[in-house]
């Protein structure tokens, strides 16, 4: 894509003969905070190291601003990396850490000075320039790992699972930080994580991987609420997913009932699956629902409560702020614009190289 800031065309990359990467293709655009999302093992640290430099493709290439820089060593790349496990020199002050990258370009002490007091001040921690990167806490060291590469002002950063060793309030707290910065500096971020909170919460952009191929690109709000297969459904957030029958437009048939829903085009009888998320799940009065059930599991999540109906032969997921003791026999009604449809693959690496096209 011609206004790409970045363009993996065609990469593949296998590991001891296990296939890690197969022809993957993905552009990204300038100042896009772009998250990729999936299990481990499948291959979205592997995609952030050939951007990064620090492995190269089987096949395949990566540009960066319309130039090849598949062959390119990492510090030619106008890039940098932010690990999980911050990497400071625990033998170095913080304004050492931070001044590190830009004493090998040859930087003027004035212009490192001044760039050491306008990095911890855009990290919020100001006047930490003597301390000793293990006086500092998770969060702080993070923070200062995040800094020293914002200092070498790169188009783009790359963050691997930077958050992970952090406990939830902190994780939490960084995600907003990560969110002001990019807003702030106008760098693109690529981010890596299995965490589909933390996506959700901070992405432009969420490219959903599997077994080394991409399974969906979208906004969080179009991969939460209309994921396109039901490894996306599963994997981002909870999910009812039900092999159902689509009658016709705009009816289909869940557990032998017939529900209305929005979806066209996907002819007459034809096999397909269902996505209802748990908190679009309404409990009405037994008899007043499309299907009856009873609630068989109860507990209290603080903001809601999750239930589960066994109902027609399935449990359903779901969450409410109205609590029905486990027991109650309950109607379920699905507003029909809840009801998201999907194409039932074959197989699962069939959708899989599919969905990679």
């Amino acid at each position: 894509m011609k206004d790409a800031l970045v363009n993996f065309v065609d990469i593949s990359k296998s590991y001891d003969g296990q296939l890690i990467l197969d022809e993957l293709n993905l552009y990204i655009r300038e100042n896009e905070f772009l998250t990729l999302l999936g299990p481990s093992g499948c291959g979205k640290t592997t995609t952030l190291r050939i951007l990064g430099g620090f492995e190269k493709p089987d096949k395949g290439h990566v540009f960066f601003e319309g130039k090849d820089i598949t062959e390119l060593p990492p510090n030619k790349r106008n890039l940098n990396t932010v690990f999980q496990k911050y990497a400071l020199f625990t033998h170095m002050t913080i304004a050492e850490n931070i001044a590190f990258g830009l004493k090998i370009k040859g930087k003027t002490k004035s212009y490192i000075d001044d760039k050491i007091k306008y990095a911890l001040k855009l990290v919020n921690l100001d006047g930490y320039e003597h301390r000793m990167p293990d006086s500092l806490s998770g969060g702080q060291q993070q923070r200062i790992a995040i800094a020293r590469a914002i200092v070498n002002e790169p188009k783009l950063l790359l963050l691997d699972e930077p958050l992970g060793a952090l406990d939830l309030k902190l994780r939490q707290d960084m995600q907003y930080e990560l969110i002001r910065l990019k807003n702030e500096l106008g760098i693109t971020f690529i981010y890596v994580t299995h965490d589909q909170e933390e996506a959700l919460t901070m992405s432009d952009t969420i490219v959903v991987m599997n077994q080394g191929y991409i399974q969906q690109i979208g906004s969080p709000e179009k991969i939460y609420n209309e994921p396109e297969n039901a490894f996306v459904a599963d994997f981002i957030g909870d999910s009812n997913i039900i092999g159902a029958t689509m009658i016709r437009d705009n009816l289909v048939e869940i557990l032998g009932a017939r529900f209305a829903c929005v979806d066209t085009g996907f002819g007459e009888n034809k096999p397909v699956d269902v996505v209802i998320r748990p908190e679009d799940v309404m409990l009405v009065e037994e008899g007043k629902g499309t299907i009856d059930g009873v609630v068989t599991h109860l507990i209290f999540k603080g903001v809601h409560y999750e239930m589960e109906v066994m109902a027609n032969g399935f449990e359903w997921l779901v969450h409410s702020t109205k609590m029905h003791e486990v027991g109650s026999k309950v109607g379920i009604s699905v507003d029909p614009f809840n009801i998201q449809i999907m194409n039932k693959p074959a197989s699962e690496d069939e959708e899989a190289a599919k969905l990679d096209e």
